[in-house]
């Protein structure tokens, strides 16, 4: 019954938005001393309300867990198309409330530098998840994984595994699924990445155990179809600022 709700769910979504969405990523690497409460004043006056005019809702700040060095800002921004990106980017320029409030950042001298340098990844939504999925309110832990492959055809049959069966056991097991996205531009091709919500450390433990545990996540894991598909795992917890939209 919660296969059918589900697919009916994804059906529902696919049908009402039409298309897939583009996300991009961008993971910011702060100097030590970092004047970083810059860089939030800018993505809280003039970058996210800038995007919010142009139509770009559910645009996600986050911060990984712990002491990284150096500390890493995580910016995500969801996109109905490759197009819409290209007509964001250029809107940016003659939006004159953004020129306004961005001239400070614009300013910051090289002595005082606000990043060392920050990459991009550029990715496509799922056919099994077209659209993200905003968490519940107050969620306080996402798990940012990226699957890396040792060929293009090793990701194109993740990917298929995911759409064609292990979504479902995601959403079975408790694992809350925020988006899935192939990587189509990035530091880690080829790869996919995927981000997931919970309400603590603890009841992401317990899920992720019924996952490994639940009997068709083991038959599917042992098809020859789906075999070295992924060469690479690199996870990384985050917590959202709290001007984040996710």
């Amino acid at each position: 019954m919660k296969n059918i709700v589900y697919i009916l769910f994804i059906l529902l979504n696919f049908l009402t938005y039409g298309q897939k969405e583009y996300y991009e990523i961008r993971k910011y690497k702060l100097p030590f001393n970092s004047p970083e409460g810059l860089l939030h004043k800018y993505f809280s006056e003039a970058l996210l309300p800038a995007l919010n005019r142009q139509g770009i809702k559910n645009i996600g700040v986050f911060e990984a867990f712990g002491d990284s060095t150096p500390k890493e800002i995580y910016l995500f921004i969801p996109y109905n198309s490759m197009k819409h990106h290209a007509h964001s980017y250029e809107a940016l320029k003659k939006d004159k409330t953004y020129l306004s409030n961005s001239k400070f950042y614009d300013d910051i001298p090289q002595n005082k530098k606000v990043y060392n340098r920050f990459e991009v990844s550029f990715l496509v939504a799922f056919d099994g998840l077209p659209k993200l999925v905003k968490p519940k309110k107050g969620t306080q832990l996402f798990e940012l994984r990226t699957y890396e492959g040792y060929s293009e055809d090793a990701v194109k049959r993740k990917v298929q595994m995911f759409n064609k069966e292990e979504l479902n056991i995601f959403n079975d097991t408790g694992l809350h699924s925020v988006f899935f996205g192939e990587q189509i531009s990035g530091p880690l091709m080829p790869a996919l990445t995927y981000m997931l919500s919970f309400k603590s450390m603890q009841e992401r433990n317990i899920n992720w155990e019924k996952f490994s545990k639940d009997p068709s996540w083991k038959r599917i894991s042992s098809l020859e179809k789906y075999s070295n598909t992924v060469s690479d795992i690199k996870r990384t917890f985050l917590k959202p600022l709290e001007y984040s939209q996710l």
